[in-house]
């Protein structure tokens, strides 16, 4: 047997008074601070559930034919998106819809940032990379303990796991898209009198927008593989239908329901990649 040299008992327990101090001291404000978030994912819920269902498709054509500039592919998403509501799975793909708008949308504002931050700072950089690869490795399950003692069940804490899990690839690759910049580009843009900012926001960027796209689709991709644990702590969507196949033993219920999760995957998937290709076109002509 291997010698106890530290005490697991002992560890636990200051984690576990740690999370208690924080539930005990922070839970209300904390509370407090989500409220925001989770009144706009009910707004956006109620606009995806009320709204006609044929308005969101033509939304969604324009949105992929803005992306693409191409009308066959904003025809082909329109017709999946017609399918999800064909299967039956209308209202619970709408929920988990805006649940995923919301939790892209969060990994953005949050990821983009952060991996600007670590382009720009080598030590930032080799503080993060650790910390992304736990964010990565780590088992959901472990942090949506402290999550649902803070919050509750419901769709904070549903949201707080998908951007924790989701968030990684944006941050990677934003970094990545930025160092891969040419030197000569951004000297040639010094020597033109350009500032930082003006070298940040009118080269970097936009010649690292395609890495960035690759980014935020995988971050998709990533958050949407959350629905069904997100599901378990009180979220609702395509994510509970595949939960309660499971707990009923219904196989039909959980194939439907999978399938509809696949469809709004091939959406996102589609449409960023479309996007973060046309960009890449553009910036090799």
């Amino acid at each position: 047997m291997f010698p106890e040299l530290i005490s697991p008992r002992g560890i636990r327990d200051g984690i576990d008074n740690f999370v208690d101090t924080l539930v005990m001291n922070y839970a209300d404000t904390l509370n407090s601070l989500a409220e925001p978030f989770l009144t706009a994912l009910v707004w956006l819920e109620q606009l995806l559930r009320n709204a006609p269902w044929w308005s969101v498709i033509i939304a969604t054509m324009l949105i992929a034919y803005g992306m693409s500039r191409r009308l066959s592919f904003s025809l082909g998403m329109g017709v999946l998106l017609f399918l999800l509501g064909a299967l039956g799975l209308w209202d619970a793909g709408m929920q988990t819809l805006s649940l995923m708008i919301m939790a892209t949308g969060l990994s953005i504002l949050i990821g983009i940032p952060l991996g600007i931050l670590m382009a720009k700072f080598d030590r930032f950089r080799a503080i993060m990379l650790p910390v992304l690869d736990i964010m990565q490795t780590m088992p959901s399950f472990v942090y949506l303990i402290p999550v649902v003692m803070l919050f509750g069940l419901g769709k904070i804490p549903a949201i707080i796991a998908t951007v924790i899990y989701a968030v990684p690839p944006v941050i990677r690759l934003t970094d990545l898209g930025i160092r891969l910049v040419d030197a000569e580009v951004l000297e040639a843009s010094k020597a033109f009198g350009a500032s930082g900012t003006q070298q940040l926001f009118g080269v970097q960027i936009p010649l690292a927008l395609p890495n960035i796209m690759a980014g935020i689709n995988q971050t998709t991709m990533m958050a949407l593989s959350m629905v069904v644990i997100a599901s378990m702590i009180g979220a609702r969507g395509l994510g509970y239908e595949v939960l309660l196949g499971i707990n009923r033993l219904e196989v039909g219920r959980g194939l439907l329901a999978g399938l509809g999760i696949v469809i709004l995957a091939v959406l996102f998937d589609r449409i960023t990649q479309s996007y973060g290709k046309r960009k890449q076109i553009r910036g090799t002509q």
